[in-house]
């Protein structure tokens, strides 16, 4: 299948862009049926909004007793670790494996 450049609006800012015959390609390889709805700029500007959406939490470490955060609201019931105590704890459960 041969594909063409072809002109598109953006549904947020209705500025026109091109979808080029290789990101046409791509879609094609990768069953997208839909064409795409946003321009590169405002496709760049969602996913910042997105990433800003991840809250981190203050914590004192249950293990060292240091203050970190998390990217999660941790459950009261259950000791949260900083990442290096995380990581250590990861390690010795690997081994005992």
């Amino acid at each position: 299948m041969e594909f063409k450049d072809r002109t598109l609006t953006c549904v947020d800012c209705a500025e026109a862009f091109i979808f080029s015959a290789d990101e046409q390609l791509f879609f094609s390889q990768k069953q997208f049926v839909n064409d795409p709805k946003h321009c590169k700029k405002c496709k760049a500007k969602r996913a910042v909004r997105s990433t800003r959406g991840c809250r981190e939490t203050q914590i004192l470490c249950a293990a060292c007793g240091i203050q970190s955060t998390v990217p999660f609201r941790p459950v009261q019931s259950r000791p949260v670790l900083c990442r290096a105590c995380f990581q250590q704890a990861s390690r010795v459960t690997a081994a005992a494996v």
